[in-house]
């Protein structure tokens, strides 16, 4: 092995040691229950629990919205899953999924203050997850779905919306298409380009894919501009294996590679797999063309690469250390913040709308100095290497939330008007 290849294993035991170290120590875990009320006497514990306690019980009994006066209903979203699509690892089971669950939670209370607890599903049926998720949802004021695979993610969340009476959101699919969306359409107007004229490449056909174009439809780009690939290459009208969801994007064409399709393509988002688009394939692209590779760790295409053979190009991916990371923790903590804060019924498709534009129009404007130094840069301007905001941001937590929280009073979601001068301060 050269010295090199022992340098990048060395770093990978070092991180491998830090992570197993961050996660056991002091305390297991990342995350703990806290009191919000004192405990300290026999009095505060007459009032806590017996025979105090029956009195907010007897209130929620006659109006059961009073179950938002006096309980943490309404600041709580539950992190679920059934570890079948953990991260890039796959079906690893719900156990496995625990530390990924907890992340989640950490990055909920972090960012919007909501408190998140994990919830690791066991079941053998998708109605059996349906319905276990369903029967305790009313302890909760938001449902966060998470690392479930595909088709299964569409038929659990789809029927979850129908059956519980708080907000159901599947973060794979909406928080990474709301991110994209946003990402995608600042790109496209320094590009200055439409949307609705462009060629469309999606390298993948999983919850995220699906769910990322299809929210683009919603900003304006046309379904049949829109070239879907799985691992037999295109998605197109004459094939039989697809599932219905991979219908809607079948594509009436006798296009059958990547090849194919990404010539002339003025945008291209991968959530597929690491190093699949070669130095040839973007060449292909139109003038201008704007490249989300956001396979992680490993992107599609390394940025490096690709600037080296396009000198116009605008790129995004998953990762922190380039430029334009498209980052989920830019929507959900804010998007559950608005949501709850105005009881809303479900996170509908004008309240992801609003976040989208939120986020892009946030990147456009002057950066301020603590969001420089938590990025590590001195300078930071709306253009190609700037075209969403950073995941440290703190305007997020205000724009993002109060526009959704406003898009669900105006939409009708919401249970109760917006709170006079919200997200003001």
């Amino acid at each position: 092995m050269s010295d090199n290849n022992d340098q990048e294993l060395s770093q990978e035991e070092i991180l491998r040691n830090k992570a197993l170290e961050y996660h056991a120590n002091p305390i297991p875990g990342k995350i703990e229950i806290a009191l919000t009320k004192p405990a300290n006497s026999a009095e505060d514990l007459a009032l806590a629990y017996s025979p105090g306690v029956a009195e907010p019980v007897r209130e929620i009994a006659q109006n059961p919205e009073n179950v938002y006066k006096y309980t943490g209903k309404g600041n709580t979203v539950a992190v679920i899953s059934n570890g079948t699509a953990i991260l890039g690892l796959g079906n690893l089971g719900p156990t496995a999924s625990k530390p990924v669950m907890e992340g989640k939670a950490l990055l909920f209370k972090r960012f919007a203050n909501i408190d998140a607890i994990d919830i690791e599903v066991k079941h053998r049926t998708t109605e059996d997850f349906v319905n276990t998720v369903a029967n305790i949802a009313d302890t909760f004021g938001g449902i966060n779905l998470e690392d479930i695979k595909a088709p299964d993610c569409f038929e659990i969340e789809k029927q979850l919306i129908e059956h519980c009476d708080v907000p159901v959101f599947h973060d794979d699919q909406h928080g990474t298409a709301i991110v994209t969306a946003a990402g995608m359409l600042n790109a496209l107007e320094l590009q200055d380009k439409n949307l609705k004229e462009c060629t469309i490449v999606c390298l993948g056909a999983g919850s995220a894919a699906i769910a990322c174009m299809e929210l683009l439809i919603k900003c304006g780009a046309m379904r049949e501009k829109i070239y879907m690939l799985d691992r037999k290459g295109v998605i197109h009208t004459r094939r039989d294996d697809l599932n219905k969801y991979k219908q809607l994007f079948a594509n009436n064409t006798d296009k059958r590679t990547l090849e194919d399709v990404i010539k002339d393509a003025d945008l291209f988002l991968g959530v597929s797999g690491p190093n699949l688009i070669s130095q040839e394939n973007l060449q292909l692209m139109a003038k201008n063309p704007v490249v989300f590779a956001c396979s992680n760790p490993d992107p599609e295409i390394k940025p490096e690469l690709a600037h080296s053979v396009r000198n116009d190009l605008i790129m995004g991916t998953g990762r922190s250390d380039y430029p334009n990371q498209v980052n989920n923790v830019l929507c959900f903590p804010f998007i559950f913040r608005g949501a709850l804060d105005v009881r809303a019924k479900e996170i509908n498709d004008d309240m992801k709308l609003a976040a989208v534009e939120a986020i892009r129009q946030l990147a456009k404007e002057e950066v301020p100095s603590e969001v420089l130094k938590a990025a590590g840069v001195e300078k930071l301007s709306f253009g190609p290497d700037y075209i969403i905001p950073k995941p440290m941001d703190p305007r997020l937590l205000p724009r993002v939330a109060k526009a959704v929280a406003q898009a669900a009073v105006d939409s009708g979601s919401a249970r109760i008007p917006m709170p006079e001068g919200y997200m003001e301060n």
